[in-house]
């Protein structure tokens, strides 16, 4: 049977709950985890979630979102929101993403995620961990950026599980309001699909204008 993680275990670098382990060492509990997906896409939002999970976890299978298939990830989703201590969403929409420049609305959306789940949280955090390299600017909590955060805290893994089925929730809503470019399948990727719509269509509302290949189109209405 999958053994529970306990995050006061003394876990070997590498291994999923690895960043819990290491802050209750350092007395740094507990861990709020943040993390977004969208910050590559051509359209749509930047979303971001931020999780503080029960210790134990007894969630089997939380790692990075783009590991696992869209069913494993709409059950894992509901089990986080199930258990989770403190949750909160957080989006740059994509006119924020033109006004400020991906990383600065990318660390917007964290922002409101982490205001978010902290607004009922009734005790005082530990350490924000914020998977990749980029601090979120601002913040009165203790923070550490963590490369492959979303593999090495559960955290961080559960944080981008959330944000990823909320964001493919939306951007498969957005097909219905903008015919033909295939939001539902690609959710606003660069794919060829997706490029192939944008030549034939021209970017809609959703489209990132400050984006490579939309510079200088065109808006569909």
């Amino acid at each position: 049977m999958p053994r529970q993680t306990s995050l006061w275990s003394d876990l070997p670098a590498g291994e999923p709950g690895y960043v819990e382990a290491w802050a209750r060492r350092e007395g740094r509990w507990p861990v709020l985890g943040v993390d977004e997906v969208g910050r590559g896409c051509l359209a749509g939002p930047v979303v971001a979630a931020a999780l503080i999970l029960p210790d134990p976890v007894d969630i089997v299978g939380l790692t990075d979102s783009k590991l696992l298939t869209p069913a494993r990830r709409e059950r894992l989703a509901v089990r986080v929101r199930e258990r989770a201590l403190a949750l909160g969403l957080g989006r740059a929409e994509a006119g924020e993403v033109d006004a400020l420049g991906i990383l600065p609305a990318t660390l917007t959306a964290m922002r409101r995620a982490v205001d978010a789940a902290l607004a009922s949280f009734p005790g005082e955090v530990g350490l924000v961990v914020v998977d990749g390299i980029s601090a979120i600017p601002g913040l009165p909590w203790p923070q550490k950026t963590w490369i492959k955060g979303d593999r090495l805290s559960l955290n961080c893994a559960g944080a981008s599980i959330v944000a990823k089925v909320e964001r493919d929730r939306f951007m498969t809503g957005c097909d219905a309001l903008y015919p033909g470019y295939g939001f539902s399948e690609h959710k606003g990727y660069a794919t060829a699909a997706h490029r192939e719509a944008l030549a034939r269509l021209g970017p809609c509302p959703l489209h990132r204008r400050s984006f490579a290949p939309l510079k200088g189109a065109v808006t569909r209405g």
